[in-house]
């Protein structure tokens, strides 16, 4: 075959350092759902939605074939780190925690990812991140240390 095809999607979540309540603010966070899209989109994968709450994100792409999950992770990550350090409503000392995680989601599932990743604020009327993330985890049957996943 000639010709290399794909279609690859991802759940990426990913928190600010420390957990700190960076997005509190609904202004700055909207903005930095937009920026995250942005520089999604700049590593040529498909940016279907964003969203998030005071503490960190979550993210429906479609991955290129062309980059690894490690590569686009680390580019947003950099990329809207710099921005939000200089942002209206950001801070100097703004930084995304190192890890990340990110779940297979099948093309039958996507609208159902996407409505979760953009009710996230109803989500955590009831949990907690932490709580969250290992939701996700045992859904997907990733198995955390809990020593390390929360540094």
């Amino acid at each position: 075959m000639p010709q290399s095809l794909a279609q690859v999607w991802l759940h990426i979540v990913f928190s600010t350092k420390d957990r700190r309540p960076f997005l509190k603010n609904e202004t700055f966070r909207e903005e930095m759902c937009r920026m995250l899209a942005h520089h999604v989109k700049e590593s040529n994968c498909v940016s279907a939605s964003v969203g998030g709450h005071e503490d960190h994100v979550h993210l429906l792409v479609g991955l290129t074939r062309t980059i690894t999950i490690a590569q686009l992770v680390e580019n947003i990550k950099t990329e809207t780190s710099k921005w939000a350090k200089d942002a209206n409503g950001g801070t100097s000392v703004f930084s995304w925690q190192a890890g990340y995680g990110a779940f297979s989601v099948s093309h039958s599932l996507r609208d159902v990812v996407d409505k979760y990743i953009r009710t996230q604020a109803d989500h955590h009327h009831r949990m907690t991140f932490q709580e969250e993330f290992r939701q996700l985890c045992n859904k997907h049957d990733v198995e955390i240390d809990e020593r390390y996943v929360w540094d």
